[in-house]
């Protein structure tokens, strides 16, 4: 009988990354994380928010009934297991541009796919005299944050205690393949899973898969205004991250792509901020990140087309936080239980740009 010393390697300690990893670890496999806290990431940069209903036209989130009960429940789980705060229940409050928009996005609450989601309290304008309002707004409930980097951290903490995590920079020079298994530093393990973000375009396994990384920035500022524990959204977003403190974003741009973020976003989105916002305030900090999107906006989950001991969990886009909880669930019991993928997610739907 073969012997290893992990069933699995996963390599990355994003928000996939990590979603991964918990559930394997309560499915009762082995695994260690190779993770690199000196790269940039994606999942450090993001805010967080997870948001039901989205887009001018107030669209519901794909698999929205599916995604957030989940992502309330496991989040919830990781907070009583690693004893910190990590998700931020706080409804979100869209401003109407208009009457017409108001008439419009009034007339949608009726459709009982979106009225869960929509809260039938009076319109809370009058709390927040700091935001541009003339129209009044929506008030998006089942929505929040997590706190993305207390998440990873805690996440890290826990499994570098039990020796599931380890600090190294991966290079694919260190990891070879066999039908037989991955051997990577000295180790062995059965399955690897690359979980990597936007440097998934450097990796020759899964380079062929249409990744569209687009480059966001986000800024901090602090305000005298007390805040109300609402996320303010109308083309930016506005997130109270405690009473006087404010993460603003966000920006997308394709060229370059890189970590820094550029006075040009951060005019961007002040300019947009001041039309929100109806109160002084000062910029603290600016950060930039790539998200690893993907052509369909479609995630990139699944087994290489020729190696059954490669896998990729990637492309969660601007809605990891979401997507990340259910679909490494899904991702797992299809790698332990055969469980069949949403085709939606599979990367066999791009099959035929390998063989190509």
């Amino acid at each position: 009988m073969q012997q290893f010393d992990y069933e699995f390697l996963i390599i990355g300690q994003g928000i996939g990354g990590t979603s991964v990893a918990w559930h394997l670890h309560d499915s009762g496999k082995s695994f260690q994380i190779a993770g690199d806290s000196s790269m940039p990431s994606s999942s450090r940069v993001a805010a967080g928010i997870f948001n039901p209903l989205t887009g001018k036209k107030l669209v519901k989130t794909w698999l929205a009934d599916d995604l957030f009960p989940y992502a309330r429940t496991f989040y919830g789980g990781l907070e009583q297991r690693l004893g910190c705060k990590l998700m931020h229940l706080t409804p979100i409050y869209r401003p109407f541009r208009s009457i017409e928009e108001q008439n419009t996005y009034l007339a949608q609450t009726a459709d009982p796919g979106i009225s869960p989601y929509v809260a039938s309290s009076p319109d809370r304008a009058s709390e927040m005299p700091y935001v541009h309002a003339d129209f009044g707004g929506l008030e998006v409930v089942q929505a929040g944050w997590i706190d993305l980097p207390a998440l990873l951290d805690a996440s890290r903490a826990y499994f570098q205690e039990r020796n599931l995590y380890v600090e190294a920079t991966f290079d694919p020079a260190d990891l070879s393949r066999a039908d037989e298994g991955i051997e990577w530093r000295g180790k062995r393990f059965k399955t690897v899973i690359f979980s990597q973000g936007f440097f998934a375009l450097q990796n020759d396994w899964f380079n062929w898969l249409p990744f569209t990384p687009v480059k966001g920035q986000i800024l901090e500022i602090t305000t005298d205004v007390s805040l109300k524990p609402y996320i303010i959204n109308q083309g930016i977003f506005a997130l109270p991250v405690s009473k006087n403190r404010m993460k603003v974003g966000a920006t997308y741009s394709w060229n370059p792509l890189d970590w820094e973020a550029t006075e040009e976003a951060t005019e961007e989105l002040e300019l947009k901020l001041r039309g929100l916002l109806n109160a002084d305030y000062t910029l603290t900090a600016a950060h930039a990140g790539i998200r690893p999107s993907v052509r369909d906006r479609r995630p990139l989950i699944g087994i290489h087309p020729e190696f059954a001991n490669v896998c990729i969990f990637n492309g969660l886009g601007t809605k990891g936080v979401t997507l990340a909880p259910f679909l490494a669930k899904e991702f797992c019991n299809h790698l332990i239980y055969g469980k069949e993928l949403n085709p939606l997610v599979n990367i066999k739907r791009y099959f035929s740009l390998y063989f190509r």
